[in-house]
């Protein structure tokens, strides 16, 4: 061993020395640096060979190892020869027992295999294996070997399945929520129909392996009538036929609130429009009951005229002239005391009015704002995505039932207000021509005792 080793040595030595050819002047410097690095890399490699020679002892433990690692590869492969000598054998034997089984067992074994393998595709996603004991029939291979096993482990897990979709369960397991963080929650599971959690939010499976989420969006009539029936306080369970797709559009259905943001500026513009006059015909038809049942206690005593009720203050005005004013006069001042209560209590009415009628126009507005926004759209994608023109269509018609919807209780309130305005003045023009007739008729009543002796003497 050490004899060839030196002779590889020495073999390769001389190449190490061969002459090198000649070079420029300016490239010496670097063939300089080359050579010494040369030289010592020589020297390491030489002493490192001098070291393996002289240690005759490491080379046979090299050179054992060595054989020993040959010799366990060849019982490694002489097992691995023995081991695919039987699989074949195998083989032969199963392709043997196959080919002796005939077409009808063949045909049962692939009518077996279809059968498990469409469950399996059928039910991957399924409530029936959670929180029960049924399993899906394992999926059989192509090439292998019926067995009354197989046939006997399909009937019974069929069974089972078909057990658990008249079942009721609950269970705990982890439940992913809308925001995405998972959490130990209680599951209630209805047959084959539907599995909510304890406070009626719907779930679904997701991912291979079929974890457990939250729907984005539960309705909540839905969400009140399963957890109702899961407290034991209602007989009522509400499912979806459509495998989810009615769930998906009751949960895509706007609420209140959304229908109204669909209106945009022009809709908050109604609203606010309608809020500010129903709140002025608040105002004022508080206002006229109060009037109303002041009047009302003043009619019962005329006697004691009050100053905070129409009535009073024009007949405290009337009185206030004193007499020897001509009929003319009186009622002129009547009027005038008229006149100055009537603004208070026709107040706000302008203004509702104008409310009502402007609340159309303004929906109007948002109608044809909302198809230019639409027109828009069409014009610049086409006719090819419905929900890119929603958005334009949703305004255009929320608007003008927005518009409709203000104006209808605006002119049912100005209505109210002008019925009851209307009655106030005609009980003051009532009652003060009343009080004017008798003050004419008692000052012709006191003229006419100075007017009788005249007529007497002119008739003697």
């Amino acid at each position: 061993m050490r004899a060839a080793l030196m002779g590889l040595w020495l073999a390769g030595f001389p190449l190490l020395g061969q002459a090198q050819p000649a070079v420029a002047p300016d490239d010496e410097a670097t063939l300089s640096t080359l050579r010494a690095e040369r030289e010592a890399a020589e020297a390491r490699d030489n002493a490192r060979l001098a070291e393996l020679v002289d240690d005759e002892a490491a080379l046979d433990e090299a050179l054992a190892e060595a054989q020993d690692a040959l010799a366990e590869a060849r019982e490694r492969r002489e097992s691995l020869d023995a081991r695919e000598r039987s699989q074949r054998e195998a083989l032969e034997e199963l392709n043997a027992r196959r080919r002796e089984q005939g077409g009808d067992l063949q045909a049962l074994f692939d009518e077996v295999a279809g059968v498990s393998g469409e469950l399996r595709d059928d039910l991957a996603a399924s409530w029936l294996t959670l929180g029960g004991q049924a399993e899906l029939p394992p999926r059989l291979e192509a090439d292998g070997i019926l067995g009354a096993d197989q046939v006997a482990g399909l009937a019974d897990r069929l069974m089972a399945l078909t057990r658990e979709t008249a079942r009721v369960a609950e269970f705990q397991a982890p439940v992913a929520g809308a925001d995405g963080e998972v959490s130990e929650r209680s599951v209630l599971r209805v047959g084959d129909l539907l599995a909510a959690t304890d406070d009626g939010q719907l779930l679904e499976r997701s991912g291979e392996d079929g974890r457990l989420a939250v729907l984005p969006t539960t309705p909540e009539a839905i969400a009140d009538t399963l957890a109702a029936f899961r407290n034991g306080k209602g007989d009522t369970l509400a499912f979806d036929p459509a495998d989810g797709q009615v769930v998906a559009a009751m949960a895509q259905t706007p609420s209140l609130w959304e229908r109204f943001q669909q209106g945009g500026a022009v809709g908050y513009v109604v609203v606010a429009l309608g809020v500010v006059g129903l709140l002025v015909a608040l105002v004022q038809y508080l206002y006229l009951t109060r009037v109303t049942v002041r009047l009302r206690r003043q009619l019962g005593d005329l006697d004691r005229l009050r100053d905070d009720n129409p009535l009073g203050r024009v007949l405290k005005r009337f009185h206030a002239l004193g007499p020897g004013h001509a009929p003319e006069a009186l009622e002129a001042r009547l009027d005038e005391a008229l006149l100055a209560e009537q603004p208070k209590l026709e107040r706000g009415q302008g203004l509702v009015k104008m409310l009502a009628a402007v609340a159309p126009l303004m929906g109007l507005l948002g109608t044809v704002t909302g198809m230019i926004v639409t027109f828009q759209s069409i014009t610049v994608f086409g006719t090819g995505d419905p929900q890119l023109m929603a958005g334009g269509i949703s305004q255009a018609l929320v608007t003008t039932v927005l518009g409709l919807i203000t104006a209808v209780p605006l002119l049912f309130a100005q209505t109210a207000l002008s019925s009851r305005s209307r009655s106030l003045i005609g009980t003051l023009e009532g009652r003060a021509s009343a009080v004017l007739a008798d003050t004419l008729e008692a000052g012709r009543d006191a003229a006419s005792p100075s007017v009788t002796p005249r007529h007497a003497d002119a008739l003697a």
